[in-house]
């Protein structure tokens, strides 16, 4: 029986965990009007006949705050990452001087901050679903536990435990879309 739990609130754990894990990596791609490597982490290059990663065909810099440089470990590559950062549809202008590609980042407008902070807490409420299904299966577990003649008592606890476990992981997800939001409102 305390087995059957413990691998209950283990898989729960995991898969918010998870959740979170997925909404730190999205939230990394929404830029906050400084320069992030991280911005092209979505972008995919033609490289000999496959897509990869950028980061795995070139190095990814900030310089400064309002700068990315890229610079290809083949110089070949140069038209072709060119191309892929204009395809990634992410309003960047790659500049290519002959030895490597420069992206100025713009100031954010008001309106696009809106935006952004808008995207965040989209974000954060697909995480909040992604917990709420967690928990729904989590409950849904100590119910066959309870059919099957589990105590009780035991099951309720359980299913304190349980609620207990999404009320942290929400707070998580609150509080990195709080600073995500700060981060982006920041001029």
């Amino acid at each position: 029986m305390d087995e059957e739990l413990e691998l209950i609130f283990d898989q729960t754990k995991e898969s918010m965990g998870e959740s979170i894990d997925h909404l730190i990596a999205e939230l990394a791609k929404i830029r906050a009007g400084r320069a992030n490597p991280s911005m092209l982490d979505g972008v995919k290059v033609e490289y000999y006949g496959s897509l990869t990663p950028l980061n795995q065909v070139s190095n990814v810099n900030t310089p400064d705050g309002r700068t990315i440089s890229v610079q290809p470990w083949e110089k070949g590559m140069l038209q072709e990452i060119e191309k892929a950062i204009m395809n990634a549809n992410l309003g960047l202008n790659p500049q290519n001087n002959g030895e490597l590609i420069m992206i100025n980042i713009p100031p954010l407008s008001e309106e696009r901050r809106q935006q952004l902070v808008k995207q965040a807490k989209a974000e954060g409420e697909k995480s909040k679903v992604s917990l709420r299904n967690a928990r729904k299966e989590a409950m849904d577990e100590l119910k066959k536990l309870k059919s099957d003649g589990a105590p009780e008592d035991v099951i309720k606890d359980a299913e304190d435990d349980v609620q207990k476990i999404t009320d942290e992981h929400t707070a998580k997800i609150d509080k990195y879309i709080e600073d995500k939001e700060a981060d982006i409102l920041k001029v």
